[in-house]
């Protein structure tokens, strides 16, 4: 026969009692003051978007984990094409006024000075903005180097288009603006990654500038002209042109191996408007040997 359980005491009881209440919390031996879990000793850690930035030099302006995001993608190549369009126009406008305006037209021609002035102006600014990446990524410093540069360049074109006939002039401009949409539309729709083609471009440079300094040799050793070898010349200068704006337009647009990051907005438009140029003088001379 059992006896029933009594009951337990209730909790005021308890509480009172001393034989219920243990002894008070001390910390274990290891620990300090004030008591507290192992756990508060360990680092704490927060997410973070870029789970490559541990492998990325960002200070290489060739680094593409920045377009993760296309919304930034697309802000940097709208930045990028309205500089280029407004230098274009800046550059336009000036050429206009020197083929167009005769007084400007005659005084250019009897002041050579400005255009070494000008072209002296340019290797300088161009070379600070390319070798020194806090100048071209501070504004408004970089936006103002980006102005002069063009404005002395346009002047050099201003200069050289003064003489060569208006007529070649413009068809120069048209032909370059047709060929450079059509090189930007291949190097957007190519599945080709001309960005790892560096080494290759570097090379071909060098061809052609040994095949220049030879074409000059032979021709005043001959004392005569070769005009087989002068046009290969120009196609091999216009495949290089053409070669550096696909690669250059690719470095913009991103999805490719190596991309220009979105700091590098006035690099990448300086870098269009210098193939552009380049392809320009190229097809003028062209169009200007012809023409004489």
């Amino acid at each position: 026969m059992t006896t029933p359980h009594e009951p337990p005491p209730d909790y005021k009881s308890c509480s009172e009692n001393p034989q219920f209440i243990g002894p008070a919390y001390t910390n274990p031996a290891g620990y300090s003051n004030p008591a507290m879990s192992p756990a508060d000793d360990l680092p704490s850690y927060t997410a973070t978007n870029d789970t490559e930035s541990a492998t990325i030099d960002q200070d290489d302006p060739t680094f593409g984990n920045s377009f993760s995001d296309k919304a930034i993608r697309r802000a940097f190549i709208r930045k990028v094409y309205l500089i280029l369009m407004a230098q274009l126009i800046l550059t336009v406008g000036i050429i206009s006024l020197c083929i167009f305006v005769d007084a400007i037209r005659t005084w250019i021609k009897n002041n050579l000075w400005v255009y070494l002035t000008s072209y002296a102006i340019f290797i300088c600014v161009y070379i600070v903005l390319v070798c020194i990446k806090s100048v071209r990524r501070k504004y408004p410093g970089n936006i103002i180097c980006l102005i002069v540069l063009t404005v002395s360049m346009s002047i050099v074109l201003g200069t050289i288009s003064c003489f060569h006939s208006t007529n070649i002039v413009l068809m120069s401009m048209a032909v370059t603006a047709v060929v450079c949409f059509s090189i930007s539309l291949f190097a957007m729709q190519t599945k080709i990654d001309f960005t790892v083609c560096s080494s290759l471009l570097f090379v071909l440079v060098m061809v052609v500038i040994m095949f220049g300094f030879s074409l000059i040799i032979t021709q005043y050793a001959l004392v005569r002209p070769l005009p087989v070898l002068t046009s290969v010349y120009a196609a091999l200068i216009a495949l290089v042109y053409a070669l550096f704006l696909i690669f250059d337009t690719q470095l913009i647009m991103g999805g490719k191996k190596y991309a220009l990051s979105p700091e590098e907005y006035i690099f990448g438009a300086l870098a269009l408007y210098i193939d552009i140029i380049d392809l320009f003088l190229l097809i003028l001379s062209l169009f200007g040997g012809n023409s004489n």
